[in-house]
């Protein structure tokens, strides 16, 4: 009986396709790196561009925006002042997340888009996305900061974590970058002014606010 010689893989050509292998896996990583890059930059672009136009209208119109009390007089689409005006106190009242259209918070998107300095129609006031899908907000202090912040929610926590360290002290709970869990029984609440996360953890989602 005649056996049937069978032919295996050389050295050679297991060698070709383990570096095969190896480029394959260092091009996914490479490429989830390029767009975890990518996302940072596009937060820390947008949180500069809504500080911009902020502070752009602010030099404008001697008012901020949302606050504006003249807004109704100075863009001819507002016909009434009800949900188109401020109290022009100077603070830009009312939650991160409006509870109504007609809070500061709310308007403060209305007039930025009326003036041109971010792109829209002046009576929207949808809130814009960030890279990680969560909202984007504004109001006066959140957690331990005092002032005016923008407030990025639903980032996640090594990107937060990142943010923390290139931005401010690395510490959640101080400086002018803080965070607080987005969701949960550990959720913390943007608007109480309470402490904000101990700590960051890459299993948790967080709502981080910087300071303007």
């Amino acid at each position: 009986m005649q056996l049937t010689k069978q032919k295996g893989f050389t050295l050679v050509e297991i060698a070709i396709v383990l570096v095969i292998v190896g480029l394959l896996i260092g091009g996914v990583l490479k490429g989830q790196e390029m767009i975890t890059n990518a996302k940072l930059k596009r937060i820390e672009s947008d949180n500069a561009g809504i500080a911009a136009a902020m502070f752009s209208y602010q030099d404008r119109y001697t008012q901020l925006p949302g606050d504006d009390s003249d807004a109704d007089n100075r863009f001819d689409l507002y016909t009434a002042s009800a949900g188109n005006v401020g109290d022009g106190d100077g603070i830009i009242e009312g939650n991160w997340t409006p509870a109504t259209a007609t809070d500061e918070t709310a308007i403060f998107w209305k007039h930025l888009r009326a003036s041109g300095l971010i792109p829209g129609g002046g009576n929207d006031t949808t809130q814009p996305t960030n890279a990680y899908g969560g909202l984007i907000g504004i109001r006066d202090g959140a957690l331990q900061i005092s002032g005016h912040v923008t407030i990025f929610g639903q980032l996640e926590g090594p990107i937060a974590k990142i943010i923390e360290s290139r931005l401010d002290d690395g510490n959640p709970q101080t400086g002018r970058v803080q965070g607080g869990v987005a969701s949960g029984a550990s959720l913390i609440d943007m608007d109480s002014g309470a402490s904000g996360s101990p700590s960051y953890s890459d299993s948790e989602r967080y709502n981080l606010a910087f300071r303007l």
